[in-house]
């Protein structure tokens, strides 16, 4: 509290009570199954069907859920997540195509890269590549860049300067296999890399060959051992010298070449840099070499090229151009462990030549070459499609349908696998399958999020009574989170010539109930002429009224067509919307709309926790939900001609004893009178008769 020293105006902030409570959104589709490519068991976040492409690879003729997502979008969709659920392999199977290289502490490669996305289609597809370019190998030796290249969709990665070394921070297992801002198409093991890769000693050496004229003498180099000449036929000495102090290396052309004093080149600035790879010597006397020209022989120069040179010598070309000369070509090579080269740290399948250079060959995952120092593991041929425990996953792994447990919010389920044709049979359902464990399963998941899990029929329901009998005893859940929906749908397949083919009908509905939150509020039925099917063309039965009438009092949602408006979606019950169980969650409007205030008043009310549990904070919660519900009662959402009729909202009290208090908890009661849909539309019609007149 302020101190009032003085006569006159002192100016206070105080805080607002008011918080304001944001619906949260109402039509975010999961789909969880199989699909052509894509990270396993990772919930990504797609906004259009070009996202859905890019990130699993489109539409595959095996792929149900490709199908779905793509008739969500063409049906108003927005917002989406998707989980790829692997094939199924049998026990041992090699489900994964891998890479490796590098120093390991014991036999094998230490660095072992995986593709994140299992299945055949990853062998030969994933290419891995080295280079040194930029990299400062005096500070580390052991780093290197990675670039990882996709040839099916033709992105790439790349991670700079990354580390050998798990010390630094650049080391690249914490680098490529970061969840936020690693590869989102490997990860490395680096389980068996040795801590510090032990690199070799021995420095690069000098060979000189095709010197028209006479031989080429040398001396030691400080810092640089083993300078070998094997020029004999040239007249050179076959000799190695090892320096042992100070000095540096020169070479004497014969005097025949030009007139004048013979010129003598020195490799200066060895102590404190020696050459950490072969390009790094050739650069040194590259320089030296042109110095010393500039000065005593002008127009001659000296040019280094990254080409191989030689016969069969992988490395740096040097030339000697001299005037009226033929070129003199000293050539720089790595022999095998070779010091301070990269590509022998890595023990990769050669060496890099120059640190502007990518290394001699792609890594494909999945597919060794022949005489290389890697080895890969090709991912193997599947036992098939996803079976039920495949999609339904492992809570703790949060795999398969429990990935979803790691996005904030989805509102609407798809699982179309779930009632998968049999191969070969379209009228059949899949053996691997179990309806019921999956959808047990996935109704106890939606509860939990607070959403809609969307049934689709199977593939041999196409009757009525197939239909009556389906949804009456075998669906497997009775819940007010779910709807069931008959028949399946029939629609263009582009990867078929745009031949029919039956669909689950379960990515349409999603991407109807998103339009219709769009365009009329959660709390409209998402059913009737507006309710338009995009893109269907025909469905496995044609259903009339009075067949309709046997299957609405069930609670299954039927397609209709009708002429002028074509196929719709003509139900909007929720799985307990059977007239004989009489539930207050009969309609899935309604349901919706306690799940939407449910979400937004849980998520809009987190400010309350810790707050002083007294009337101060009681009204304060009052006034906030009050708020929100006249919003929405303004918007049409309740019924009721004034707010006292449409909801309340009570916090007092009443509603949170001296006991509630003591315990920390404060009660908040919010009841609302929901817009159930005008399912039976009466009119009656009275015929006027004429009237005597008199």
């Amino acid at each position: 509290m302020s101190t009032y020293t003085y006569p006159g105006v002192y100016i206070q902030e105080l805080s607002s009570p008011v918080h304001s409570i944001a619906g949260v959104a109402t039509s975010i589709a999961a789909f969880v199954g199989y699909t052509a490519r894509g990270i396993d068991n990772r919930a990504e976040a797609i906004y259009s069907f070009a996202d859905y492409q890019r990130l699993f690879g489109g539409l595959g003729s095996n792929s149900e859920v490709s199908y779905a997502v793509q008739q969500f979008y063409l049906n108003g969709g927005g917002q989406a997540y998707v989980v790829r659920t692997p094939m199924h392999y049998g026990s041992g199977a090699t489900v994964y195509a891998t890479a490796g290289f590098g120093p390991g502490k014991v036999s094998g490669p230490g660095l072992v890269f995986s593709a994140l996305s299992s299945g055949q289609w990853a062998n030969g597809q994933i290419l891995l590549d080295v280079d040194v370019q930029g990299v400062n190998l005096t500070a580390d030796a052991t780093a290197f860049n990675l670039t990882v290249t996709n040839l099916a969709d033709g992105s790439t990665e790349y991670f700079p300067n990354i580390s050998l070394n798990p010390a630094n921070q650049n080391f690249v297992g914490a680098v490529v296999n970061d969840p936020d801002n690693g590869s989102q198409l490997v990860n490395v093991n680096t389980s068996n890399l040795e801590a510090i890769p032990a690199l070799p000693t021995a420095p690069p050496t000098l060979t000189v060959t095709g010197i028209q004229g006479g031989p080429l003498a040398y001396t030691a180099v400080s810092g640089v051992n083993y300078l070998e000449s094997v020029n004999t036929a040239l007249g050179g000495s076959n000799t190695a010298t090892t320096a042992t102090a100070d000095s540096s290396l020169t070479l004497t052309l014969p005097s025949s070449v030009y007139s004048g004093t013979a010129p003598v080149i020195k490799i200066i600035g060895i102590n404190g840099s020696i050459p950490q790879t072969v390009a790094g010597l050739a650069s040194q006397v590259q320089q030296a070499v042109n110095t010393w020209l500039a000065i005593n022989i002008p127009g001659a120069s000296l040019a280094c090229s990254a080409a191989p040179c030689g016969t069969g010598t992988q490395g740096v070309c040097v030339n000697f151009l001299l005037p009226n000369y033929a070129d003199a070509i000293p050539t720089f090579s790595a022999p095998g462990g070779i010091a301070h080269d990269i590509s022998a740290a890595l023990k990769l399948s050669g060496p890099i030549a120059s640190p502007g250079s990518s290394n001699v060959a792609h890594y494909a995952l999945g597919s060794s070459t022949a005489g290389s120092n890697y080895t890969a593991a090709a991912a193997s041929a599947p036992a098939g499609l996803p079976w039920s425990a495949d999609l339904i996953g492992d809570p703790l792994a949060f795999s398969g349908i429990y990935a979803l447990n790691k996005v904030p919010i989805f509102n609407l389920l798809s699982i179309p696998e779930a009632a998968r044709a049999q191969t070969g049979s379209p009228n059949s359902l899949d053996t691997n399958i179990n309806p019921v464990e999956i959808y047990t399963a996935a109704i106890q998941l939606c509860d939990q999020a607070r959403a809609m899990l969307l049934i689709d029929p199977p593939p041999n329901v196409n009757s009525v009574s197939g239909a009556v009998d389906w949804k009456t005893n075998t669906i497997g859940v009775v819940n007010a989170n779910g709807a069931a929906f008959f028949p399946r749908l029939r629609l263009a397949d582009q990867l078929n010539n745009g031949n029919l083919r039956t669909f689950a009908p379960s990515g349409v509905v999603a991407g109807v109930y998103a339009r219709s939150d769009g365009a009329n509020g959660v709390w409209t039925a998402p059913a009737g002429i507006n309710a338009t099917l995009n893109g269907v063309q025909n469905m496995t039965y044609l259903l009339s009224d009075a067949e309709n009438g046997a299957l609405n009092p069930l609670g299954l949602n039927c397609f209709r067509t009708f002429p002028i408006y074509g196929p719709v979606l003509w139900g909007a019950r929720t799985l307990k919307g059977a007239d004989a169980l009489a539930d207050q969650w009969k309609y899935v409007p309604v349901r919706r709309m306690a799940l939407f205030l449910e979400s937004s008043l849980y998520q809009g009310t987190q400010w309350v926790v810790f707050q002083p549990n007294a009337d101060p904070l009681w009204a304060a919660i009052r006034l906030n939900v009050g708020s929100f519900m006249q919003t929405l009662f303004l918007k049409g959402a309740f019924q009721g001609q004034t707010p006292d009729h449409a909801y309340f909202v009570k916090c007092d009290s009443e509603t949170t004893t001296q006991t509630d208090i003591d315990n920390g908890v404060v009660n908040i009661l919010v009841g609302f009178a929901p817009l159930e849909p005008a399912e039976f539309v009466v009119i009656q019609i009275e015929q006027l008769v004429g009237q005597a007149s008199s």
